[in-house]
């Protein structure tokens, strides 16, 4: 697979910040879509997704199209104003097609066969779903490639969300191709990689190696991560063959599909799918049991705006609640808008929702919506008409960006590696500990980025690795490397343990970062949960480990930090390595929060870090936020203590949602947003 070439590449031509969200008129009479169209005007949407569960309207049978209603949407949305954003329609394919080709169904690691009934409900492999998925997109982008309102392709809509793997003997055959392929057609190197000497494994036909299916014991962990591997390729090969159709018929046209760079979502490789996009665009829904889930935005923003490059877009996110938590709480009041706009500080220069109208029937019928079931005497209305205002007021913002000199290591192949089974603690959870690490950052409005092992690394000045367990050669010689060359480098626990293979790096631990870090761990002490080290040095009082802990010997470095009780108690915990012109740090612990806090507080001002904030420390609870564009900032400010504060600003500055001058300070109402420009040369 060859990705675009940045030439080829398309942009959102609409002016300002989108807005709008998922408009599904097929679920009401058309005597309501005046209404819709005139309310969104009211709200100040400029752009709709349209069309994407409307496969069986389309097509109500194989080759036959039905595109009246369609014509007519496009044509209502046009007269009035507002662009779309149009499906293809291929995440819910139609009853007749199973009917027809029943062996597209979806099976699951325990060979039971999936009915259709629900979206998603197929196959990624199967010749008979591409087939018709090619079939239909191609119908759209031939009937629609010149309707004027049409500004953007929607391939899909939220690859991999229940359907990331299929365990069929489809699959299975699919699996085997892209294996051949990438140990090039030789299956010794496949045994190899895999260590199928262990458990007598050993594979003599590429007939014999299947899906990871279930069985007896813990399965193979390199076949396991393969099989990760080729999902997410499989699905991605549906999303460029799809684009493809599109852009051989439209090729002006700029194509995306919607990422779910959330909590709960690993499915997908997207450092992998995002030069695919034309437009990156990314879904982010909160989790109830997130108590501040303002740093799950911040984290998911700033991944995505690394991930497109710069700017992005937000495809769905909701007004409030949503239906598929155990429990789903509506948002307290004006976090509809400090959500709304946190991702737009991030980078984000669309905002749009599920869905427009809440629907009455069906599986969602207690999502959410911009016009709830309430109508417009309601809270959420009127919050959604603000959020139109606000976006037009920061019209300017789009097309900037943020710039960081922290770099956080995130890598798919690493975390996948990591949650596999048979770990040395079934407690180790990829996004918390980069989270953990990420926090302090956002509470002293440090910017980040996120980068894969191999990035250029050459405009940071500190670099951290929280969590990487698989990394290669290359990667690790390029974090090592930058530390050589005189970056700060600070890894965590039970990184660079094994090969790209899963193969466990001999000679002890840390692998891959043993020599940079000047250390060396000959036996891993994780700790059960509950279970906590106190710790002492160079830290806070009382500080605490939790979760792992390791007998780490220096071999070079100074120990920063030591367990003070527990098996290993002297060892250290925290240690710190003159690496080449460099430093290279290594946490060997979980550290209570102001622990870790205070760590990287240090860690940042020896690499010469410094906040977004120039004029002040961060008060406390405000998030800080810098966008750079071509003339000037843009300080998003944003309260979610509910205290409020004043902060300092350049003299020329301006608020630009209220228009006013700044006169040299800002006052951030409690639990609202202040947005400054601040012009370059201030």
């Amino acid at each position: 697979m060859t990705s675009l070439p940045l030439s080829a590449k398309r942009r959102l031509s609409l002016p300002g910040i989108a807005y709008g969200g998922d408009y599904n008129p097929e679920q009401w009479p058309a005597e309501v879509w005046a209404e819709d169209v005139r309310l969104m005007r009211e709200a100040g949407v400029t752009m709709v997704s349209v069309g994407i569960f409307s496969w069986a309207l389309l097509e109500p049978a194989e080759g036959v199209y039905d595109f009246a209603r369609m014509d007519r949407i496009l044509d209502l949305l046009h007269e009035n104003g507002i662009a779309a954003d149009l499906a293809t329609p291929t995440a819910a394919p139609p009853a007749w097609f199973f009917r027809a080709h029943p062996e597209a169904l979806p099976v699951d690691r325990d060979g039971r066969t999936l009915s259709y009934g629900s979206r998603q409900t197929f196959c990624p492999s199967s010749p008979a779903y591409r087939e018709a998925a090619l079939r239909i997109a191609g119908a759209i982008a031939e009937r629609y490639a010149d309707h004027p309102a049409v500004v953007m392709w929607h391939v899909h809509n939220e690859y991999g969300c229940h359907n990331a793997a299929c365990y069929c003997d489809t699959s299975a055959a699919a699996f085997r191709r892209w294996l051949r392929a990438r140990y090039g057609d030789d299956l010794a190197a496949l045994n190899h990689a895999w260590g199928t000497t262990f458990w007598s494994q050993w594979y003599y036909d590429w007939d014999e190696i299947l899906p990871p299916r279930a069985t007896g014991a813990v399965p193979n962990p390199t076949h396991q991560l393969d099989w990760r591997r080729f999902c997410s390729d499989e699905l991605l090969s549906l999303y460029t063959a799809e684009r493809d159709v599109l852009r051989e018929v439209a090729p002006a046209i700029p194509a995306t599909t919607n990422f779910m760079v959330m909590q709960n979502f690993d499915a997908l490789d997207y450092w992998r799918w995002a030069p695919e996009l034309d437009v990156v665009s990314n879904d982010h829904y909160l989790m109830s049991a997130d108590p501040e889930s303002e740093i799950d935005i911040a984290l998911s923003g700033d991944l995505v705006r690394s991930l497109a490059g710069g700017p992005w877009l937000l495809m769905e996110h909701s007004t409030g609640a949503v239906n598929w938590q155990p429990v789903n709480r509506a948002k307290r009041p004006g976090e509809l808008r400090r959500n709304a706009l946190a991702h737009v500080a991030r980078g984000a220069d669309g905002i749009a929702y599920f869905q427009w109208r809440a629907a009455k029937a069906g599986a969602e019928q207690w999502h959410s919506a911009m016009l709830p079931h309430a109508g417009t005497d309601s809270q959420i209305w009127r919050d959604v008409v603000r959020l139109g205002a606000d976006l037009k007021a920061l019209a300017e913002v789009r097309g900037s960006t943020g710039t960081a000199e922290v770099a956080i290591v995130w890598d798919w192949d690493a975390r996948w590696a990591l949650e596999l089974p048979s770990q040395p603690s079934g407690e180790l959870r990829f996004q918390d500990l980069v989270r953990d690490w990420y926090e302090p950052l956002w509470r002293a409005g440090i910017a980040v980025d996120f980068v894969r092992p191999d990035a250029d690394l050459s405009r940071y000045r500190l670099v951290l690795a929280p969590s990487l367990y698989l990394v290669d050669d290359a990667g690790a010689a390029n974090l090592t490397g930058f530390a050589e060359r005189g970056g700060t480098l600070a890894i965590g626990f039970h990184s660079g343990a094994v090969d790209e293979n899963c193969h466990v790096r001999l000679g002890g631990y840390p692998g891959a970062f043993r020599d940079a870090l000047g250390v060396r761990t000959d036996e891993l002490f994780p700790l059960l949960p509950g279970e906590s080290v106190g710790l002492t040095g160079a830290v806070p009082d009382g500080a605490t480990g939790t979760l792992w802990s390791e007998r780490l010997g220096l071999a070079g470095a100074e120990a920063v930090a030591s367990y003070a009780d527990g098996p290993l108690n002297g060892a250290p915990a925290v240690t710190r390595n003159a690496h080449g012109e460099g430093t290279a740090w290594y946490v060997a612990t979980r550290p209570d929060p102001a622990t870790l806090a205070a760590l990287i507080g240090r860690v940042c001002e020896e690499a010469g870090v410094l906040p977004v904030l120039r004029s002040g420390a961060v008060p406390p609870g405000v998030e800080v936020v810098r966008r750079r564009g071509a003339d000037a900032d843009y300080l998003f400010l944003i309260d979610h203590a509910g205290d409020g504060a004043e902060v300092a600003v350049v003299p020329d500055a301006t608020e630009l949602l209220t228009g006013k001058p700044a006169a040299g300070s800002v006052v951030v109402a409690p639990g609202d947003i202040t947005v400054v420009r601040e012009p370059h040369g201030s």
